[in-house]
């Protein structure tokens, strides 16, 4: 079945009136639509992105769905900046209460062709960002003494290894161990953290090669055993949800939406297909 339209939510009205939520890599694609779902339940917006034309696309998109929005730049890599991100976004709207860590780095490249600096890159985004993010978000709540939840987007070869994206699927296997390990450190708190991995889910900020791959293959529903892709709005629904008061009592746990695609098994073991020819890539040479 389709998802309900655009606009709908299962939550009610208003559920994050008075709340501020903060979303890295909100500006585009899968966190632009779920920073839009926070504002449609009455949010205020705090869009973290390195990149101002991703702000600027947020500030067009997002602006007057819901509460009000305040961009910023931001390098996740960056402790001081994070900081400083922070400082804006307590005098914009008081200590954010929902921090989603969508930011990300990824591209595909066989693990022997992979640069030293490509590797430091991807894991330096993607896993230290995000834990440099959360740890900001829980000390000042630590602090205060106040609650919160915290939102982790990651990725299902966390679990079953990425061929093609080792730089990615390290990173990401760590950022679900984040999950795993600061939702009991920091439960007792009141702090909550969860991670969320969506299938595909395809938008018009996709990156040119997974297009490409799209494009290429045209049969994208067929191979999902829901015999359908999802839509953005469909892992928006499931962030809100998670970070809510009707969630409280679920944390340390990654929900994965992309319709048990990550699960499917074939009865016969399809041929080994190295991943340099799938890339279209030659014999390694040093």
């Amino acid at each position: 079945p389709t998802p309900p339209p655009l606009g709908a939510s299962a939550l009610p009205a208003g559920t994050y009136d008075g709340m501020t939520v903060l979303v890295t890599g909100g500006g585009t694609g899968l966190g632009k639509a779920i920073a839009a779902e926070f504002a449609r339940l009455g949010a205020d917006l705090v869009i973290a992105s390195r990149k101002a034309e991703h702000l600027k696309a947020a500030e067009d998109e997002l602006a007057g769905l819901g509460g009000r929005l305040l961009t910023t730049e931001c390098d996740i890599r960056d402790p001081d900046r994070i900081a400083e991100v922070f400082d804006r976004a307590e005098e914009f709207g008081g200590l954010p209460q929902v921090l989603i860590n969508n930011a990300a780095a990824n591209f595909p490249v066989p693990a022997e062709d992979m640069s030293p600096n490509a590797w430091r890159t991807v894991v330096d985004i993607t896993l230290n960002g995000t834990y440099f993010m959360a740890r900001e978000f829980g000390r000042r709540h630590l602090a205060a003494g106040t609650p919160g939840s915290i939102v982790n987007v990651g990725a299902s070869y966390a679990w079953t290894g990425g061929p093609g994206y080792a730089h990615s699927a390290a990173a990401k296997a760590g950022v679900k161990n984040l999950v795993e390990t600061l939702a009991v450190e920091w439960g007792p708190y009141g702090i909550q953290v969860n991670g969320l991995v969506p299938g595909l889910m395809p938008h018009e900020d996709m990156t040119a090669d997974i297009r490409a791959n799209l494009d290429r293959v045209r049969t994208a529903d067929l191979r999902q055993p829901a015999l359908r892709v999802g839509a953005p709005r469909e892992l928006g629904w499931a962030a809100t949800f998670l970070a809510s008061p009707y969630a409280r009592f679920i944390s340390g746990h990654t929900l994965v939406v992309d319709g048990a695609n990550w699960q499917r098994r074939d009865l016969v073991t399809p041929e080994v297909v190295p991943i340099r020819e799938q890339l279209g890539r030659g014999p390694f040479t040093a």
